[in-house]
């Protein structure tokens, strides 16, 4: 057994990667699946199509290995953070289609809590700030607005999960329902203090406790699949949300170490060892993985996090919105065919703004266009967007901190765009190093996995195996920097408060 297999389900796609005991990837199968927009703000995966999709890229990754499933010795699942699943606990059917991170339906909810003074109770037990993006009030509403779900979910007939959680439901045919505790951190139900389900805040969003899954630590046996899924039953050892899976992955085990995950939304995480640090800059505090398993204590790490919601998205609307190019990798020469944006910038909160402004009211905005903007400089302006955004978290993460971060380490499929590194090297003012394995997300998943098993004997081995691809060198004066991010914050101004309830 003489590989890992990793289930990496994101948001745009459902993907598969088999890892070999360097931490190199061996094989990749990638599907996408559609994504639903039945309103303005609304944003809905069906969650069969996930499901369906995830197993068929399990089956072809092991294919594209040329290896059995006998040959894997455990899997490790990782996923997007925060979408929303409600399901039929006897027929394992979604009772609605899920609600996505993105999705804005219940900013008025929030803004009605916050205008209750809930917003303090919540940030001292969740870390997280009140905003539609986590997943308590996306469950509050399928609870009343799906016909007869919250008598249904009180009689304990309707299972509750993150993806995490629907993904390990269908992986074991409806054995377990379980999530691990970096999943559970995102939901405003969990109180990261005491590292459990939290009855204050389950009746404060009208929560029925039997429709949680159970939590168990990210490093550990958690489930064993059916059979029939890949020929032979195989433990589910390892499982943490997208972001903190990437965290592992580039072995940040250190308090202070810090990653930035450049995907459909864009992430920054700093470890911050085993204690909670509360932000006083809008950032979140999260748990970014417990382990192992076993353990008389299993020991829990925290971070910091930002959360920027538009990156590798924004990309993806010039392809499908704009049409202004046919592919994703269009971009880097388009926008590198011109030497700056000629003044126009683009601030992509088609979501709302998230790290540090929590705008759920703010739209996407474009300023400074004249006669003489083209294409090009749209292009260059949505890759500088992202830059910007990233370096909004990062200042507000060395404010938090008070550390000096002295480099920022990427992945991410956007990180292999060279003139989106170089420019964020430029804004931020500090070495942007890529990673040789761009796959860290379903890496840091194998590792948990791995290090449960005894695949790997520790964080030692793991972070041995961390090389580096590129080092990207800020090229920028600091009078440049600080213009610029002037300029784009005059901008951000801009889209603030801009939809109305």
């Amino acid at each position: 057994m003489d590989y890992l297999l990793a289930i990496d389900q994101g948001t745009t796609s459902s993907r598969a990667v088999v890892f070999d005991r360097a931490g190199q990837p061996v094989a990749i199968a990638q599907r996408e699946f559609k994504q639903h927009f039945p309103q303005p703000g609304w944003v809905e995966h069906d969650a069969t199509e996930i499901w369906l999709t995830q197993l068929a890229v399990l089956r072809e990754v092991l294919q594209g290995a040329g290896i059995s499933a006998r040959q894997v010795r455990a899997i490790g699942l990782t996923n997007q953070r925060e979408t929303t699943v409600l399901w039929d606990r006897r027929t394992g059917e979604p009772v609605a289609p899920a609600i996505v991170w993105q999705d804005r339906r219940t900013a008025p909810r929030c803004d009605a809590l916050r205008a209750q003074g809930a917003h303090r109770i919540l940030a001292r037990k969740t870390g997280l700030v009140l905003d539609a993006y986590f997943s308590g009030t996306k469950l509050e509403w399928l609870l009343d607005h799906v016909p007869g779900a919250r008598e249904r979910a009180e009689r304990g007939e309707l299972a509750f999960g993150t993806i995490d959680s629907w993904l390990l439901w269908k992986l074991t045919g409806g054995r377990v329902h379980a999530t691990d505790p970096s999943n559970a951190s995102r939901t405003l139900l969990f109180n990261v203090h005491t590292q459990a389900w939290d009855d204050s805040l389950l009746t404060l969003l009208r929560i029925p406790r039997s429709v949680l899954p159970q939590v168990l630590p990210s490093c550990g046996v958690m489930a064993e699949t059916d059979a029939d899924i890949l020929g032979v039953a195989l433990p589910v050892t390892g499982c943490a949300g997208d972001q903190q899976a990437a965290l592992f992955g580039q072995a940040c085990f250190t308090p202070g170490m810090a990653k930035n995950t450049y995907g459909t939304g864009c992430f920054m995480l700093m470890n911050t060892g085993d204690t909670p640090v509360t932000s006083r800059n809008q950032l979140l505090t999260t748990v970014a993985w417990q382990g192992p398993a076993g353990a008389p204590e299993p020991r829990t790490a925290y971070a910091l996090e930002g959360s920027v919601f538009m990156a590798g998205a924004t990309v993806q609307w010039l392809r499908d919105g704009l049409q202004i190019i046919h592919s994703a990798n269009e971009v880097e020469a388009l926008a590198a065919s011109v030497p700056d944006t000629g003044d126009v910038y683009l601030v992509p909160a088609f979501a709302g703004l998230g790290t540090p402004d929590w705008d759920g009211q703010a739209r996407g905005t474009l300023v400074g266009m004249t006669r003489g903007t083209t294409r090009a400089h749209l292009a260059r302006a949505a890759l500088e967007a992202i830059a910007w955004q990233s370096a909004d978290v990062f200042g507000a993460m060395v404010r938090d901190s008070g550390l000096a971060l002295t480099e920022l380490r990427v992945d991410g499929g956007a990180s292999l765009n060279n003139l989106l590194m170089q420019i964020q090297a430029n804004v931020l003012g500090v070495p942007v190093v890529r990673s040789r394995v761009t796959e860290t997300t379903a890496l840091g998943a194998a590792y948990l996995a791995g290090l449960a098993t005894g695949f790997w004997s520790g964080a030692d081995e793991i972070a041995a195996q961390w090389s580096e691809d590129r080092c990207f060198e800020p090229q920028w004066s600091e009078a440049q920097r600080e213009a610029g991010m002037a300029r784009w914050r005059e901008a951000v101004d801009r889209s603030r408060r801009w939809a109305r309830a």
